[in-house]
This record gives structure tokens, C-alpha cells and sequence, in this order.
């Protein structure tokens, strides 16, 4: 008989597919009594696909051995209580790097040539009233990077690639890496023109990008957020876009999603995308590729091949 696991949210199809193949799937997400099917399968679940599992869902399945998250970021599993329980926690590193690295540049050209704005200028007739006004490039200026990881990384290698100069905060200098590191976030914002925001959530970077970060990033800086939106003050953000006390920002991501908030709408100044950094067709299959891949290894006794704990 096939293992049997819990799918916990949608995952996409030719992942789902490929999990049908292998194991007898239960989708917890389509369940109309969610606690019901705990109840009924819990003696027989060793595995998960998916995220979005807290403490409480492990203490339900008790045979729990593995959670193989979709996505880099698993700030959505209690690893902590995984870690206390013995169950490991894999996710989907490498394969998005360069999906990521590439909308974050996207998104630094599309603010600093205002290219949305460009867009609905020519569409709403205004360019037969008069020209679009001048902005800025990004060669020649400095981009703060706060995560240099394997998608800050590539960023910082693209980053390069448009002659600007790359700088990087983060918990530990990097000595192999050639650019010069701030052990203060603040101290980094002041010196660079544009903060890239690649850190994973969590507690321990929870607003870390604050009221003095953004002032010391000044009328003159452009902020980008490809991380997660609790990485911001997001009020604060606000106020200061509005305020002018930073120049703009460009954001894939957001506090509460998909909410986001409605004063941003109305400002020239950002650029908003719909958390669609690794929204590829090419990306979102290999991340699926890899959730599976990790369910293969762990049931066969094998090595895991992105584990986090």
C-alpha cells in the first residue's frame, strides 16, 4: 500500500500529480471538516506536503516524521516545536535564485524609470500634452543588500552587471564575498541609494526595517522588498512615501496578504507586485519537483535533499 500523507494548502497541478503517483494524498485544505479528517488519519500520517503547520496540527498526527514545505521561506512551520519533536522540515532553496534575482532588478528598473507609470501615460493620451518627466538610472549608484544568500547573491551579481556598487548587511560577514559589509543596518541605508530586502521573516527580523533605517535612507533612497513584508514597519513605510521622506519603493511583498494598504494605491512613487517573485512556470514546477523529491528520499530511507532541520 502507498504511504499515505497530508497535503496542507493547493500546490501546483503536475506537482499534485506527481504526489498521486507515488502516495494516497489527503488535502486537508479541501476538507470540509478539517479536524474530522485529522482525527481519521492521524495514526497513519508520516509526512506532509506543504506548509502552514504549527504546533498544535504536529501534536495531531503523531507519526509525524517529515514536513517537505513548498517555498524557500518556511517562517509558516513552527520549526522549533519540529525540532523538539524530531521531525525534520525541508524546502525548495536554489531553484528559485534566479526567478527572484530576476524581478528584483525588474522591479528596480520599473521604479526608477516609473515604467507602470510610463505605460498608463502613453495609454491616457498624456504624452501628446507634453514628455515624460526625467528620472534616474541605476548605474553608478550603490545597492544596499540586506540578506546576501543565494538569491542576494544573484542579485548582487546582476546587481554588478548594471555597474552599480554592491554593499550587504546580515547576521555575519561573509569573508569570501567581495563587497564591503555593515554590521548596522541603519549605517548601510545611509551610505546606499537603494535597499534590497531579501531576509527571511521571522521573529528575529520582524521590522527590522524601521522608522530609522528609512530615515537614514533618506529623500533620496529607493526601497525594494522581495523578502517579506514583515521585514518593514509597514505604517511608517507608508508615511514616508507620502511624506517624501524616501524616494520610493517597490514591493512584491506585504504585512498582511493580499491585503495591502489602500494609501499605496494612489502614490506615483511605487511600484506594487502581487508576491510574484518565483511565479514562473519554470521556478513554481521545480519547487514542486523538489517537495516531491524530498518525500521520495525521506520514505526510502535516503538522505534529504534540502533539509533545514
Amino acid at each position: 500500500m502507498p504511504e499515505e500523507i497530508l497535503q496542507t494548502h493547493k500546490l501546483l497541478d503536475r506537482c499534485e500529480r506527481s504526489l498521486a503517483e507515488r502516495f494516497t494524498v489527503h488535502k486537508l485544505h479541501e476538507a470540509a471538516d478539517k479536524q474530522a479528517l485529522i482525527r481519521d488519519i492521524s495514526p497513519r500520517i508520516r509526512a506532509i506536503a506543504g506548509g502552514n503547520v504549527d504546533a498544535a496540527l504536529m501534536d495531531k498526527l503523531p507519526r509525524l516524521e517529515l514536513i517537505a514545505n513548498f517555498g524557500v521561506g518556511y517562517d509558516s512551520i513552527d520549526t522549533k516545536a519540529a525540532r523538539e519533536r524530531k521531525i525534520r522540515v525541508t524546502n525548495t532553496p536554489n531553484v528559485l535564485n534566479d526567478a527572484m534575482a530576476e524581478i528584483t532588478i525588474g522591479l528596480m528598473v520599473a521604479l526608477a524609470r516609473r515604467i507602470p507609470q510610463a505605460d498608463q501615460f502613453v495609454r491616457q493620451g498624456k504624452w501628446l500634452k507634453g514628455s515624460f518627466p526625467l528620472l534616474s538610472e541605476l548605474n553608478g549608484k550603490t545597492v544596499g543588500i540586506l540578506g546576501l544568500g543565494r538569491i542576494g547573491k544573484e542579485v548582487a551579481a546582476r546587481a554588478q552587471a548594471m555597474k552599480m556598487r554592491v554593499v550587504y548587511h546580515g547576521r555575519n560577514r561573509q569573508p569570501n564575498e567581495p563587497f564591503i559589509y555593515y554590521d548596522n543596518l541603519a549605517d548601510m541605508a545611509r551610505d546606499a541609494d537603494w535597499l534590497v530586502l531579501i531576509a527571511p521573516g521571522g521573529k528575529s527580523t520582524e521590522k527590522i526595517v524601521n522608522r530609522d533605517v528609512l530615515t537614514a535612507l533618506g529623500p533620496e533612497g529607493f526601497l525594494v522588498n522581495v523578502g517579506r513584508g514583515t521585514l518593514v514597519d509597514e505604517p511608517v513605510l507608508v508615511e514616508m512615501l507620502q511624506s517624501g521622506g524616501i524616494a520610493g519603493a517597490a514591493l512584491d511583498v506585504f504585512e498582511k496578504e493580499p491585503t495591502v494598504p489602500e494609501a499605496l494605491f494612489a502614490l506615483d512613487n511605487v511600484v506594487l507586485s502581487p508576491h510574484q517573485g518565483s511565479a514562473t512556470h519554470q521556478t513554481r514546477n521545480k519547487m514542486g519537483d523538489l517537495v516531491v523529491a524530498n518525500l521520495d528520499a525521506h520514505f526510502a530511507g535516503e538522505p534529504l535533499l534540502s533539509a533545514v532541520v
